[in-house]
């Protein structure tokens, strides 16, 4: 798939999430916390996008290891950002990870957020105590 067409399809997939979060009754004003999600088989590559991403101004959280179903190796981590579920802002984001990840040969899975409201229950904020965020 060309790049154009990865950032067409991130683009739209944007405006869902937002709408989807939006929908069901999560805070408009709020400021949330934006997990872009990046992948490898090499780490040495996903090291160098870590790297990258931090200097367009990510959080980046440690790379983990994780074993797929057919007992394959990847690595993962996260460029972090910190707003509002504002399209624009996520588009720009999207536009400049997913090159990013071209560039340096990894996979950027797109984003994601948790919901932000009074719809939480007691256990979720138990477990939010725990690590920041709700399961």
């Amino acid at each position: 798939m060309s790049i154009e067409s990865q950032l067409k399809a991130q683009l739209a997939e944007n405006r869902d999430i937002v709408q989807a979060l939006l929908d069901d009754g999560s805070e408009p004003d709020a400021e949330y916390v934006i997990e872009h999600h990046f992948s490898s088989t090499n780490f040495d590559r996903l090291e160098k996008a870590a790297v990258d991403a931090f200097k367009l101004g990510f959080e980046v959280n440690d790379a983990e290891e994780m074993e797929l179903e057919d007992g394959s190796i990847i690595f993962c981590f996260d460029a972090v950002a910190h707003h509002k579920l504002d399209v624009e802002l996520l588009d720009k984001a999207a536009e400049q990870l997913l090159q990013l990840a071209v560039k340096q040969k990894v996979e950027y899975d797109g984003w994601g957020t948790y919901f932000v409201g009074d719809e939480m229950d007691d256990e979720d904020e138990d477990d939010e105590e725990d690590d920041g965020f709700p399961h």
